[in-house]
């Protein structure tokens, strides 16, 4: 199965872009809205100034007379230093301020500033003009004030504005991006819980899940739930069938083979004898091999749902040793056990440890020559150790570890009939445990030693 892109990486990369995109929106407004404002206040200023001037204007007989007060330009004045400009012009002539100050391109209607952005003597400027109706009724005449202003501050002010608008706008990035981390956690919790109510699980529990969950992930709980009462079905017909397989296998086997056997007494002609010797040989190999073909099914079912529990290691060998000794005495062939007298307990799988068990005393069995003895011993020490060991022909030279390969049989088997699974089926109900099979000659003389190694608790 091939890790696709994290769900929660991309819910957070998205959330984390859209906060980038509003954090970004939210700089360009801020900016926008402050210079704005900035500008507005001083035009303002700028109005009240020249409205301040234009009402200093009088008339008198000799004509317009200003006399400019010192508050009009004073509200101008600013922390950065702005030069002020202002000009009076009354009947095309030019009164009083700086004769080169540009007028609006139209005259401004009465009671109405006009604003103008230009440039003046090397700088920008802001401009406002107001007219003013000055005289007697008879002789009334239209003044025009202009009072303009740099625009250092206002740029001091933008670059100011600038400056909060980003350090504001990266701090609710930075805000932003871990809601988002925490709104992607959040939005995934319901997927961990169950995730998490899947995988408490033991190995036999296939019962529904019933975590609670939204209403998108439904149909995913659904189909979970349907392949999990899927799996318990196959599981049980699985094991039904490989028990029914195992009794419908091992009997016809045997009854034949017994049937061949009284045929075999009462034959007289020896090719008549040969002929039923290889018979009951052909019936031994098929009986050997479905017998371990249905333990080493067994076995790799039960390794997925190991039934766990308190067992007596020294009453299971002594369990397993009495099932096999009518086997061992046709052949004169006597089993001792060594075994602690205290019991020895051990969390494991009984039927598996058995199966193990049983098919390394019954290759020691098969292996061994009339009128010998096989040892099985249990010791106790770092590892609990089930140690099986004959006098018949041993392993031989050569790679042990390949032994525990399905079907590989060691070079010295001669005419024994086996499958090559006795010792694969022990190997993986050792490694099932946790522990390792030990394949070696016997250190106290002839034949083979193996050894059943499991963790102890």
């Amino acid at each position: 199965m091939t890790a696709g892109t994290s769900i929660r990486q991309r819910l957070f990369f998205q959330l984390a872009g859209i906060a980038a995109l509003l954090s970004v929106a939210f700089f360009l407004v801020v900016q926008v809205v402050a210079e704005r404002a900035a500008e507005g206040t001083q035009d303002d200023i700028l109005s009240a100034s020249a409205i301040a001037i234009a009402d200093s204007l009088r008339s008198e007989e000799s004509g317009v007379t200003l006399e400019l007060p010192y508050s009009a330009l004073s509200m101008l004045s600013t922390i950065n230093e702005d030069r002020v400009f202002y000009r009076v012009v009354a009947a095309g002539e030019t009164l009083t301020g700086y004769e080169d100050l540009p007028l609006p391109d139209e005259t401004p209607q009465l009671g109405l500033p006009t604003f103008e952005t230009l440039s003046y003597r090397g700088d920008e400027v802001r401009s406002v003009s107001v007219v003013r109706a000055v005289g007697p009724a008879t002789n009334l005449q239209n003044v025009v004030v202009t009072v303009a202003q740099t625009r250092l501050g206002l740029e001091a002010i933008s670059r100011r504005i600038t400056a909060t608008a980003t350090g504001v706008g990266a701090g609710f990035f930075l805000v932003a991006t871990a809601l988002s981390l925490w709104a992607a956690n959040l939005a995934l919790r319901p997927i961990d819980r169950m995730t998490g109510a899947v995988t408490r699980r033991g190995p036999k529990d296939l019962r529904p899940v019933l975590a609670e969950t939204p209403t998108e992930l439904a149909p995913l709980l659904e189909a979970i739930n349907s392949f999990m009462g899927r799996l318990r079905a196959s599981l049980t017909r699985t094991e039904d069938f490989i028990a029914e397989a195992a009794h419908r296998v091992r009997t016809p086997l045997a009854t034949v083979r017994a049937q061949a056997e009284v045929t075999h007494r009462k034959l007289q002609k020896p090719e008549h004898k040969q002929a039923i010797r290889e018979m009951i040989r052909a019936i031994d190999e098929s009986s050997r091999s479905a017998e371990q073909m249905l333990d080493h099914a067994m076995v790799t079912f039960r390794a997925d749902s190991l039934a766990v529990e308190q067992l007596n290691l020294s009453a299971l060998v002594e369990e397993t040793c009495e099932r096999l000794k009518p086997t061992a005495d046709i052949r004169d062939i006597a089993i001792r056990t060594k075994a602690p007298d205290e019991p020895l307990m051990f969390e494991g799988d009984s039927i598996l440890l058995q199966a193990a068990l049983q098919n390394i005393i019954d290759n020691a069995i098969k292996y061994s020559p009339e009128d010998s003895e096989i040892t099985v011993r249990v010791d106790a020490g770092a590892d609990l150790r089930l140690t099986v060991s004959d006098q018949g022909r041993g392993f031989g030279a050569g790679d042990h570890s390949k032994l525990t390969t399905r079907f590989e049989r060691g070079g010295n088997v001669g005419n024994i009939v086996g499958s090559g699974l006795g010792l694969t089926i022990a190997d993986e109900v050792a490694r099932v445990h946790g522990g390792t099979l030990e394949i070696g000659n016997n250190p106290e003389g002839v034949g083979a030693c193996v050894s059943l190694v499991l963790p102890r608790l």
